[in-house]
């Protein structure tokens, strides 16, 4: 059992929030029942991932993609985005939701549990978004060709890869990785002199310039990059303060 305040404390200062400029807020977005005792996690924040939390009894919803975003502006309470925000304050359940911090953390992140899976060696920060770093880039425990890697993060991510790639049987050494929709930052591995970059969405002409810049771009899904952080800051809260906590996946082939 924990205070609300004490919890989003907590979190908003391990996962060091004031760092990022994200989208959207982090940290509590809909209050509810001041103990906390019984935690769900999910990816996203949505109807689905909002009806498991009031069926399992959950106090406290804690996700990746929460329900308040620049890009959308300002929005009424009406249609799907009311059948997502009503129930929650209507079963006092707090919706606390971290998404950049949570990409870039470098023991609970997207990128580090992803990185620790494949057993990168000489881990650092990667990428940049506006001054901060939002994954991990680092060397591979053995080169590996570049269709083996692709079979390799295809197990890991229990999801089907795009690769673009300017050679199939090239080697690779080293790689970053930035999860989600940042099929952009290809252009930080190029920078950085690496081999490969991992994220969760490729677009068209992205698939077309990484493969002539030279990079091996793996495209894994938005939602299965990003299943590992939410599981990871879960366990280091059941670690810390002996919470009750449930994980409800947000099935997505995205």
């Amino acid at each position: 059992m924990i205070n609300r305040e004490q919890l989003t404390t907590y979190l908003n200062e391990y996962l060091k929030i004031d760092s990022f400029k994200d989208y959207g807020p982090n940290g509590l977005q809909i209050e509810g029942r001041e103990t906390v005792e019984r935690v769900g996690f999910a990816v996203s924040a949505t109807k689905q991932s909002i009806e498991e939390a009031i069926r399992n009894k959950v106090d406290t919803l804690i996700v990746h993609h929460g329900l308040f975003w620049s890009f959308h502006g300002i929005r009424t309470i009406t249609g799907p985005f009311a059948r997502r925000v009503k129930p929650l304050i209507t079963n006092n359940i707090n919706l606390i939701g971290y998404h950049l911090p949570l990409d870039a953390h470098h023991e609970v992140g997207n990128a580090a549990a992803i990185a620790n899976k494949l057993e990168l060696v000489t881990q650092k920060p990667f990428g940049d978004h506006k001054g901060s770093p939002t994954g991990i880039q680092g060397e591979l425990p053995k080169p590996l060709k570049a269709k083996e890697l692709k079979v390799i993060l295809e197990k890991v991510l229990d999801h089907d890869v795009i690769i673009s790639t300017p050679n199939p049987d090239q080697v690779i050494q080293n790689i970053g990785i930035i999860t989600g929709g940042a099929n952009g930052d290809w252009i930080h591995a190029e920078a950085n002199g690496l081999d490969a970059y991992l994220t969760g969405e490729i677009s068209e002409h992205d698939w077309h310039e990484a493969k002539e810049a030279g990079i091996h771009m793996f495209a894994g899904g938005h939602n299965a990059t990003e299943r590992f952080g939410v599981q990871e800051l879960m366990a280091h809260l059941e670690e810390k303060f002996h919470l009750e906590c449930l994980y409800f996946d947000s099935p997505n082939p995205a």
